[in-house]
């Protein structure tokens, strides 16, 4: 009798072969959903820090009678040039447990607050970035080209600002507007001089329907296509939390005077079919303002809110823009708000 050898153990070719077309697709069902657990994290996370900022906001209006204005700019020279000042990220910082960086503020000459390089006080302070922040670098080095002065930078950045109204940028345009909760006060404020902050009972729209702080998406190639040749800078040093000059209050506020998440819609080589054309740096200043006033994040389909009652929630970038104006006004009277 023949013995029967034993069958051999183990896969086959086709087997192994099968086993991995299975596994990829399970992986491949499984990875969205994964990703998109993560961005739901990341945005419940970003939620939590829009209500801390919202919370150190209210505590510092208990604490002063009103909330903090974007800047204080409380230094002008004669010829309406003017000078430094304080601003809405610097201002709260006792009221996020960050004290003594406060008191180590230099506010008789905020240029001193960047000497250090990376142990500037500038360059300290709480994180206030978005973890779905594609530019994620915190603190961020400005170069001396880019800020004017003698020397490299480093600074915090934010993906956050406080809610100026309908226009928060640009300080020169003429048409700057503090119908939101943040603007500049003090002497040399604009549009005009010694405005003063906000006091919660002047939110006569209501304060579950008026923005408090929103979020800003520093990521914009299109833009940065401008700032090669010049026109700006890279749109991801936006952001300033310890700006000092008037321009500043476009790093630290933002607006409705674009939708939300308005990305520049042409790159630099397609500058003259733009509506209207930025055939020129000045031409180029109208989308800026545009862009730096934006309110958007890189959560898909809208951004992270506080409002002015200390909640925080996701609203749809497909939000109508007369409604998020009316949502941006402290006292227009509208009678539109959020659709629920």
């Amino acid at each position: 009798m023949r013995r029967r050898l034993p069958r051999p153990t183990g896969f086959t070719l086709i087997e192994l072969l099968v086993v991995i077309a299975v596994i990829g697709v399970l992986i491949a069902l499984l990875l969205p959903a994964v990703q998109a657990a993560r961005e739901a994290a990341r945005r419940m996370h970003c939620l939590n820090t829009l209500r801390q900022v919202a919370l150190a906001a209210h505590q510092y209006h208990n604490a002063a009678g009103s909330f903090p204005p974007a800047m204080m700019m409380s230094q002008y020279n004669a010829s309406k040039k003017f000078h430094r000042g304080a601003c809405l990220f610097v201002l709260l910082l006792p009221f996020y447990e960050q004290g003594a960086l406060h008191d180590q503020w230099d506010f008789s000459d905020p240029n001193k607050n960047f000497e250090g390089a990376m142990a500037s006080r500038a360059a300290m302070g709480p994180n206030l970035l978005c973890p779905s922040e594609s530019a994620s670098e915190n603190p961020l080095r400005y170069s001396a080209r880019l800020t004017g002065s003698a020397e490299n930078r480093d600074i915090r950045v934010t993906s956050y600002g406080g809610n100026a109204g309908t226009r928060s940028y640009h300080p020169d345009s003429g048409c700057l507007m503090t119908d939101g909760v943040f603007f500049m006060a003090g002497p040399g404020s604009l549009p005009l001089p010694n405005q003063v902050p906000v006091r919660i009972d002047e939110i006569t729209d209501g304060t579950s329907q008026t923005l408090f702080f929103g979020e800003r998406n520093r990521t914009d190639p299109n833009y940065d296509s401008f700032a090669a040749q010049g026109w700006d800078w890279e749109f991801r040093y936006y952001g300033n939390t310890a700006a000092t000059s008037a321009s500043g209050v476009g790093h630290v506020t933002l607006g409705s005077y674009a939708p939300i998440n308005y990305q520049l819609p042409f790159d630099w080589d397609h500058r003259q079919e733009a509506n209207p054309p930025a055939g020129s740096a000045a031409d180029f200043k109208y989308y800026v303002d545009l862009r730096v006033c934006a309110f958007g994040s890189n959560h898909p389909a809208g951004a992270n809110f506080a409002f002015c009652d200390g909640s925080a929630r996701f609203v749809s970038d497909s939000l109508p823009l007369a409604t998020l104006r009316a949502m941006s006004t402290r006292q227009g009277d509208e009678l539109m708000g959020e659709p629920r």
